[in-house]
């Protein structure tokens, strides 16, 4: 730990040389005048907000001799800011380290003849946009409000809607050259103290230069994510739904620059809920519910199972007859279903990378006319790209995107499976599926609910209220 010199020309000189001043544009030593005293101002231009920092720096030009003296000889900067800084947040700081660190996330920086050490200044104001809906979490009812990149909006979205001092933030700082702001939000004494202290040594045992990716690159140093697609955190960018998972006793990892925040721990069951369950009567929450179960089953194995009753004849019930493929062209049905795959993915990334005027138009018209051209030119039976199109809108149902490529990664896995081993394949394939959704380890070595908590270890009143939609206040 590097200490700040305690002379004032020795300290400029140890910041300058630590900041590199004048190697870069934006990172800036203004040299000011208090009592008839050198002193200069730090700060990055685009951080500082413009009127604490004019406000500050005026009351400080304005000090007399008699006003500026902190009363002790060694000079000390707790009591000059006792006496002359009018800014709320401001901190004395000796340690180089936590002065740098401070400085290049925004604060102001003040060094003088008058005290020894540094003077940190809270004036930071980080460019945001608005805390508009976002796009991929909507709700029919409720507020329409979103996280946005900055952590301390965030936390504030979180705080407007617990009044309660047992709501705690606690902070952390990851990476040595990014030193990402990130922050552990929970209720004392509802979540499990066992949970949380495996989370603090994970988050204090990370050493890493950057958390260049925010949250994803969090995630990914919290576990490792080998081959395993299931997603192992629930993401939200929803205040609404931030706010009542911790008070159920979940745990928010916040990280800055991330328009999303963490909900830990987490369970293969929490990906049937959805924000619009709770904003309807719980009979209607309850089909929601129901609807979105099914259209996650559908997703997974209505493909695989067809494929299997079509792919011999004679398989097919007589009740069912009317899903048979008549004539399934010179291209054989396996080859057919992923090239379909393929192509729906291929159109997704394309619409990404297509303007927002034409993405929407793009996606849609020109799935029909591929489709149309395929069926026309032969490559493809129409049950196949009218089955494809059912299942890619039932994949929609469940907002968890994580959710929905995993289960298209195993419905592709499964119709291997199904082409190579036939009733055998589809058998070995789901009891994989089971045993890698079983084998998933949840964040957080402390807790005790396993990835299918509530089932395994069985909870009844857990799994009624994950499954159906309870009243408030009924188990």
């Amino acid at each position: 730990m590097e200490i700040l010199s305690r002379e004032y020309r020795a300290a400029r000189a140890q910041l300058g040389h630590i900041l590199r001043i004048g190697k870069s544009f934006d990172l800036l030593a203004r040299p000011v005048e208090i009592a008839g005293k050198k002193a200069t101002l730090y700060y990055v231009n685009g951080f500082a907000k413009a009127e604490v920092m004019e406000k500050v720096v005026a009351f400080l030009l304005k000090l007399t001799p008699g006003e500026a003296d902190t009363g002790d000889a060694m000079g000390s900067a707790a009591r000059f800011i006792a006496r002359n800084i009018s800014y709320i947040e401001a901190k004395p700081e000796e340690d180089c380290g936590e002065i740098v660190s401070g400085l290049l996330a925004g604060k102001l920086c003040l060094i003088s003849e008058w005290f020894s050490g540094a003077v940190l200044i809270e004036a930071r104001e980080y460019p945001s946009r608005g805390v508009s809906e976002p796009d991929d979490d909507r709700a029919l009812r409720g507020a329409r409000d979103s996280f946005v990149e900055t952590i301390v909006s965030n936390t504030a979205l979180i705080r407007r809607r617990i009044r309660d001092p047992a709501l705690t933030m606690e902070g952390f700082q990851i990476g040595r050259a990014s030193r990402t702001d990130v922050v552990l939000c929970y209720m004392e004494g509802r979540a499990s103290k066992e949970y949380l202290d495996a989370l603090r040594r994970q988050l204090r045992a990370l050493d890493t230069d950057a958390l260049t990716l925010g949250q994803q690159s969090l995630a990914e140093r919290l576990v490792p994510m080998g081959l395993n697609p299931f997603p192992r955190f629930r993401y939200t960018e929803r205040p609404d739904t931030a706010a009542a998972s911790v008070l159920e006793g979940s745990v928010l990892i916040l990280v800055d620059t991330s328009p999303a925040v963490m909900i830990l721990p987490v369970s293969f069951f929490q990906y049937t809920q959805d924000i619009n369950d709770f904003y309807f009567p719980p009979v209607v929450g309850s089909y929601l519910r129901m609807i979105r179960i099914l259209s996650m089953l559908t997703t997974l194995l209505f493909i695989p199972v067809w494929y299997l009753l079509v792919k011999s004849p004679g398989r097919l019930p007589e009740a069912l007859s009317f899903l048979a493929v008549e004539d399934p062209g010179p291209i054989p049905l396996y080859l057919q279903l992923m090239l379909v795959e393929l192509v729906l993915d291929g159109l997704k990334l394309a619409s990404l990378n297509t303007p927002n005027a034409l993405s929407q138009s793009f996606s849609v018209i020109g799935g029909l006319i591929l489709g149309d051209f395929a069926i026309q030119v032969g490559w493809m039976t129409p049950e196949i790209i009218l089955y494809m199109a059912f299942v890619s809108i039932a994949n929609f149902a469940q907002p968890s995107f994580e959710l929905g490529y995993a289960l298209k990664l195993w419905r592709m896995i499964l119709i291997t499976l199904v082409a190579a081993l036939d009733g055998w394949g589809f058998l070995i394939g789901v009891v994989w599926m089971a045993g890698t959704i079983a084998s998933t380890k949840a964040i957080g070595k402390g807790g005790k609910e396993g990835y299918l908590y509530p089932l395994i270890p069985f909870d009844g009143r857990a799994l009624l209220r994950l499954l159906f939609r309870m009243p408030e206040g009924k188990p």
